[in-house]
């Protein structure tokens, strides 16, 4: 693929913070455009990132200071780098030995690849593994419940006596759908049919 235009992305954490020594470095190194962010944030918090990553064309070059401009973490910067690689987009750090637009430099995006491979993976296991540990403890997976059974059968006495859901969730300083869950899954359970002795 013919070599793009190379883009800038500087970036500062805070206002106060200079954005110059970035600016010089990437102009030098033939940027033709540079978008700047001057504050904190994740990736979609940076309005100016966001706007790089749709301006750039397969065989565009994305040059940054240091890595740590582009990604505020190591997953944020492999999901980032791994985008890039999908679009055709080469990668260049004007600090780091990451060049994507060299020989060796296709060896960093098979890295990338791996430890976004690697990271999807270490991902479902954990959610596999916490699905599992919630199904031995009687639970199918997600939050905690508040009805505790003592709230259960609190609300169930209040329902009889003909309050709301919203008065009931009111007194018991929870949400109006909790109730109606835990009071439809009692009835649920209580109202299952027991077999005959044999």
């Amino acid at each position: 693929m013919p070599m793009g235009n190379v883009i800038g992305y500087a970036r500062v954490s805070t206002i106060d913070q200079n954005l110059d020594s970035q600016l010089d470095a990437l102009k030098k190194a033939g940027a033709v455009r540079v978008f700047t962010d001057k504050l904190s944030g994740s990736t979609t918090a940076r309005p100016q990132l966001q706007a790089c990553l749709a301006y750039l064309n397969p065989g565009d070059v994305l040059a940054v200071y240091s890595t740590d401009r582009l990604g505020r973490s190591v997953g944020d910067l492999i999901e980032i780098v791994g985008e890039l690689r999908e679009q055709g987009i080469q990668f260049k750090s004007l600090t780091e030995p990451f060049d994507t637009t060299d020989h060796g430099g296709e060896l960093f995006f098979h890295i990338v690849a791996a430890f976004a491979q690697m990271q999807r993976r270490q991902i479902s296991e954990k959610t596999r593994a916490g699905l599992a540990a919630a199904k031995a403890r009687g639970r199918l997976g997600g939050r905690p419940t508040v009805m505790t059974p003592d709230r259960v059968e609190l609300a169930r006495r209040m329902r009889g006596e003909g309050k709301s859901f919203d008065d009931i969730a009111l007194l018991l300083g929870v949400g109006a759908s909790s109730v109606k869950r835990a009071i439809r899954d009692r009835t649920v359970i209580t109202s299952t049919p027991r077999r005959a002795p044999l």
